[in-house]
């Protein structure tokens, strides 16, 4: 075995075994087990990881000596929440993986891109939203498996390109208005004060309307385009596929429900758990009808680890740094909240360029802005953070989402991102930002 080969494996073994430990918290110091081994992958992959994850890494580990020595408890919360994000990554990676791998999904991929180029983008976007639904970001790698599988039959061409255009506008759509994203989940923890209802009122719309709107955004393409021809039996119908595809879907939400409500577990573990649970009976069934076994590589998952998990330990930090710094005499001016609200979206995504997750940003905007925002008008800001991060997700080069197109397709993620969705994303931010202006400035006048 060469050392590379060896230092392959000795990366997939902590990341196994780091999904393992995740699995079975909160037993007596599975967490503190979990993000050694998270760390040591990291270490062992740093030779591949990218500039942003990089610079990431080293903030977090100067941000972790420093609440070591000021704030323990700020610390443990950190590897916490990095913790329960990491084990989410390498579940829905593996998820993803299989998938990615199966029949059905490689049927779907010819029902979803044919007919007219309108229809294939929509097809393909609303897809995605819908799958992000229970699979979050993981809905991406999904997805990006098909569009990575277009390109090699059909080429680089209008067809995968806009595919790929349409992935990263979808995951969107969810990250705006799904009830289990993390920005929705995440938003309404911050703001205690808002409803789920009302907020998906308000963000629906303007998600759909930024779908639709990237229609005028894409490449021209030939009416004719070859779709990669089908390798499938003939019994293998689309119809067929999207009712497995979605009974999948439906028990993965089960086991969310059942992990989440029925027994207490935490959100991002939840997920976790049904996705692998899923994993492991699909693999039991191709086991009983002797089919190849099929089980992703995680040993390249790196970069993923360390933006999400990452961006949730200094979303953390600075949550707890936030609501300090202002302390409770100060007071935001009634007058200014509609401003401060329009602005609140060009934050996240600003943050978003410059390479920060939006779990950051959005953490510390609303750790900073929730303790001193009206009451009556949490509404505008729970939309410009929702809002904001949706878009920062589909039009920053250093989201998750963004890396894991690009690693499963080829296509570079800054192209991706900007040379294929600013002016959209400027068009949108400018939108949401009157958008969160207006329905604050409504509840302030009533």
């Amino acid at each position: 075995m060469t050392a590379l080969a060896g230092l392959q494996t000795a990366r997939s073994l902590c990341v196994w075994l780091a999904l393992l430990a995740g699995l079975v918290a909160p037993t007596p110091g599975s967490q503190k087990v979990a993000a050694l081994l998270l760390l040591t992958a990291v270490l062992l992959g740093w030779s591949d990881l990218r500039r942003i994850p990089r610079v990431l890494s080293l903030l977090v580990a100067v941000s972790a000596v420093v609440a070591a020595v000021q704030a323990p408890s700020a610390l443990a919360l950190a590897v916490t929440n990095a913790t329960r994000l990491g084990t989410l990554v390498i579940a829905v990676l593996l998820l993803s993986g299989t998938l990615g791998a199966s029949r059905d999904v490689r049927v779907l991929t010819g029902s979803l891109l044919s007919g007219r180029p309108l229809s294939r983008y929509l097809g393909v976007a609303f897809a995605t939203g819908v799958l992000a639904v229970p699979l979050n970001f993981g809905a991406v790698a999904v997805m990006s498996a098909l569009v990575s599988r277009i390109k090699q039959q059909s080429g680089d061409g209008a067809l995968a390109r806009n595919a790929a255009r349409a992935v990263l506008r979808g995951f969107a759509l969810a990250s705006i208005c799904s009830p289990l994203s993390i920005s929705v989940v995440l938003t309404l923890t911050m703001l205690p004060g808002l409803r789920l209802l009302e907020l998906i009122a308000a963000t629906a719309p303007f998600a759909i309307a930024f779908v639709l709107a990237g229609t005028a955004f894409r490449e021209p393409e030939m009416q004719e385009t070859a779709l990669p021809a089908s390798t499938e039996p003939a019994a293998a119908s689309p119809k067929s596929a999207w009712l497995c595809f979605a009974g999948t879907i439906a028990a993965i939400c089960a086991g969310v429900y059942v992990a989440n409500h029925a027994g207490g577990t935490n959100y991002a573990r939840a997920v976790a758990v049904s996705c692998v649970a899923v994993v492991a009976v699909g693999l039991v069934v191709r086991a009983i009808k002797r089919e190849p076994l099929q089980i992703p590589a995680l040993a390249n998952v790196g970069n993923e680890l360390v933006v999400l998990g990452g961006s949730a330990f200094l979303g953390a930090l600075a949550g707890q740094a936030g609501s300090s710094l202002l302390g409770p005499a100060f007071s935001l001016p009634l007058w200014a909240c509609p401003l401060v609200a329009f602005v609140v979206p060009w934050s996240l995504f600003i943050g978003g360029g410059a390479g920060l997750n939006p779990i950051v940003t959005g953490t510390l905007v609303g750790a900073l802005l929730g303790p001193i925002w009206p009451p009556v008008a949490v509404l505008g800001l729970g939309v410009g953070i929702v809002c904001g991060w949706g878009l920062t997700v589909a039009g920053t080069p250093w989201s998750a989402n963004s890396l894991l197109l690009s690693r499963l397709t080829g296509y570079d993620a800054k192209t991706a991102a900007w040379g294929w969705n600013l002016r959209l994303s400027l068009l949108a931010l400018t939108l949401a930002g009157l958008l969160s202006a207006t329905l604050t400035w409504l509840r302030i006048a009533i």
